[in-house]
């Protein structure tokens, strides 16, 4: 067993490598294009790039690569000892990869892009076929994106609303918005992986995820006397929040068992 675990411990490396890879070129060009460092925008060889080295001019690589190469290793050899239930520990490693490229890239730059929506839509329906079987699989997708459509249309709504009294105050409007339509799309993808009823715990599950971090992000910019020069830090992007909630029902549904108890 300890020698097989080499396996996965390759294959998690690579997968990581994968993942920084695409959060690093996806967001700037939009194609599968040679890595630059994001401090001087020297492009990098690309044995020095896979081999994590420092770029030309001595900058070095983002403390976010090594985390993702550990993190994505360590659920790999997790999932090869405990493989997700029907899909298997190879499956389970692809949807690792999107699970976290996904996360990555709207955490840095709060965007859920077309060509990741593509692949999760044809990667989640895989996983909903294997998983549930059609009828659970498309009424999953189909509730993923009403469920979000409701909550897009919602925030729309708040954010006139809240325009209209900053204009009122003399304050200049913003646009932000609470969900972007790369959300919607993001919940049908994880209604077509997760299937019906599931899709209904797994939204507001990310819901509540991320309400909690936000109570504790302003508390915590309360205590330190920093919330009006950090209010913008509140705009969190919840595409994160919907990937934690599929990869805890999907990877560690003991732990969604305790509580939810049935």
């Amino acid at each position: 067993m300890s020698i097989l675990l080499i396996v996965p411990m390759i294959l998690g490396w690579l997968g990581g490598l994968i993942v920084n890879y695409l959060a690093d070129v996806l967001p700037v060009t939009r194609t599968l294009s040679q890595p630059t460092c994001p401090h001087c925008g020297a492009t990098y060889p690309w044995m020095d790039y896979f081999f994590l080295k420092a770029c030309q001019n001595g900058h070095a690589r983002k403390i976010r690569v090594w985390i993702v190469q550990v993190i994505v290793l360590a659920i790999s050899v997790y999932t090869w000892v405990q493989p997700p239930s029907k899909i298997g520990y190879f499956l389970g490693l692809i949807l690792i990869v999107y699970f976290g490229l996904v996360f990555i890239i709207d955490m840095e730059h709060r965007l859920i892009l077309h060509p990741t929506s593509i692949f999760g839509s044809f990667l989640a329906l895989t996983v909903g076929l294997v998983s549930h079987g059609w009828m659970p699989t498309l009424l999953g997708g189909l509730a993923g994106l009403l469920i979000m459509l409701a909550f897009y249309y919602f925030g729309m709504f708040f954010a006139k609303i809240r325009n209209k009294r900053m204009l009122a105050a003399g304050q200049e409007a913003d646009d932000e918005e609470a969900l972007g339509a790369g959300d919607v799309i993001l919940a049908t993808i994880l209604g077509l992986m997760l299937g019906w009823p599931l899709i209904w715990f797994g939204l507001i599950f990310a819901i509540l995820l991320g309400g909690l971090v936000s109570l504790l992000l302003i508390l915590g910019l309360i205590i330190t006397r920093k919330y009006e020069r950090n209010a913008l830090m509140l705009f969190i992007p919840y595409g994160p929040y919907f990937i934690t909630s599929a990869f805890l029902i999907i990877y560690f549904p003991k732990f969604i068992g305790m509580i939810v108890p049935g």
